[in-house]
């Protein structure tokens, strides 16, 4: 398509192949088809999401979206999505990690144990359990990308390792209580301004000012596409696109604005979603790990230093561990010994279900949320309708299943094509 061409069907003019209420819905619908096509991976978590939403809200005969519940969801998985970030990164990258589980515990025990036993300020304690986890971290990064252990050994030493560093710095004793500054890392919610106006005020105007970005971040990726001569939405398209992602925001704003506002861990997540979203899409070590993780060979003899951003991306990955620790200690309100268990699996499967691939190169950070929702609204709607422990395993498990088995066949049918 030429950049006439492109002009005429931005300004909503005839495009090729006939008038609009013929050819030009056709090739307006095959031009959807294709950009869905294109982003397979991307859409079709958010589609399932959507789905699974529907039909526990209709299960649940409306419990699901009430107010309450949905703060809840966010609050009660928070930590989790942190995880996921940082495992998608791991996992783009071409490794993986089993020791973030055991790594956020004991990081959440140390700040814990800083806090009670040595009368800390919270926040001292909190950069202290940050740095402990990029220590970890680089431990960690520095077997795995100087030596050459393979990251499933040292990580299945890490978890393991910390496990037992856990027990011994918490003396096989919990720990309590927090400060309430602490405790508010994953209890608290953004405070009351302004009029009562029966909705939270600055969790609507927070709402505002994420449609806005996102609406902008869509004008100037479309722009981007057309300076490349790439193929477009028709405006129309594009515009419903945009009101489709302001509805969506507003409507999820709306809901925690008519509770208490956005949790605090909403916005923690939010920053770090923001800034490694950013860094993984536009800053040059970010290209680097999707290219070491879609063909490493390559990318070294292109004068990537596999060493360094591997190093850095464990270095990473231990920081968010340290955060996601303190996230789910403040949640408690107290530290113990079994924190952290299991957290590994939960956080590589919200990974691969959110679009990463085994063999590395592909996925998102926005995506690794989506996969960690997907499992969080799992279990609450689960919970909400009286499925046991059992079964909620059960299907995690065949949720899990059929996301690797779509990124298959997604990898075949686009070698085939």
């Amino acid at each position: 398509m030429d950049q006439a061409t492109l002009r005429k069907t931005d300004a909503g003019g005839p495009p090729p192949g006939g008038p609009r209420g013929k050819g030009g819905l056709s090739d307006s619908f095959g031009l959807v088809l294709r950009s869905l096509g294109g982003n397979m991976r991307q859409y079709g978590m958010l589609i399932a999401l959507a789905l699974i939403v529907v039909v526990f809200q209709v299960w649940t005969e409306g419990d699901l979206l009430l107010p309450r519940n949905v703060s809840n969801i966010i609050s009660q998985n928070g930590y989790i999505l942190i995880l996921a970030i940082g495992m998608m990164i791991v996992i783009i990258n071409g490794h993986i990690d089993l020791s973030v589980g055991s790594v956020a515990g004991f990081c959440g025990a140390v700040a814990g144990v800083l806090m009670v036993d040595h009368d800390m300020s919270w926040q001292l304690a909190f950069a202290v359990a940050l740095a402990l986890g990029a220590v970890v971290g680089a431990w960690q990064g520095f077997w795995i990308a100087y030596v050459g252990i393979p990251s499933f050994i040292v990580t299945l030493a890490g978890m393991l390792l910390f496990r037992g560093a856990t027990r011994i710095v918490l003396g096989g004793e919990s720990l309590s209580p927090f400060p309430q500054g602490f405790n508010d890392l994953s209890q608290g919610f953004l405070p009351e301004v302004g009029p009562n106006t029966n909705y939270h005020n600055l969790t609507v105007l927070l709402g505002l000012i994420v449609c806005a970005v996102a609406v902008l971040q869509e004008w100037r990726k479309r722009r981007q596409q057309r300076q490349y001569e790439l193929e477009v939405l028709p405006m129309n398209l594009f515009l419903l696109k945009c009101a489709a992602i302001v509805a969506a925001v507003l409507v999820f704003t709306l809901l925690l604005a008519s509770y208490r506002g956005a949790p605090v861990v909403l916005l923690i997540l939010g920053g770090v979603l923001l800034v490694l979203g950013y860094v993984m899409k536009n800053a040059v070590v970010g290209r680097q790990v999707y290219a070491l993780g879609g063909n490493r060979q390559a990318a070294q003899l292109s004068g990537v230093k596999d060493s360094r951003v591997t190093f850095l991306v464990f270095v990473n990955m231990g920081v968010l561990a340290a955060l996601a620790g303190c996230v789910f200690t403040a949640r408690l309100g107290v530290a113990t010994t079994g924190a952290g268990n299991l957290f590994e699996l939960e956080a590589i499967a919200a990974a691969f279900i959110g679009g990463a691939s085994m063999s590395g190169g592909v996925g998102t950070v926005l995506g690794a949320v989506i996969g960690g929702l997907v499992l969080g609204v799992l279990d609450n709607g689960m919970q909400l309708v009286g499925i046991s422990e059992d079964w909620q395993q059960v299907v995690k498990g065949l949720v899990l299943l059929a996301a690797v088995a779509f990124d298959i066949w997604n990898k075949r049918r686009a070698v085939a094509s």
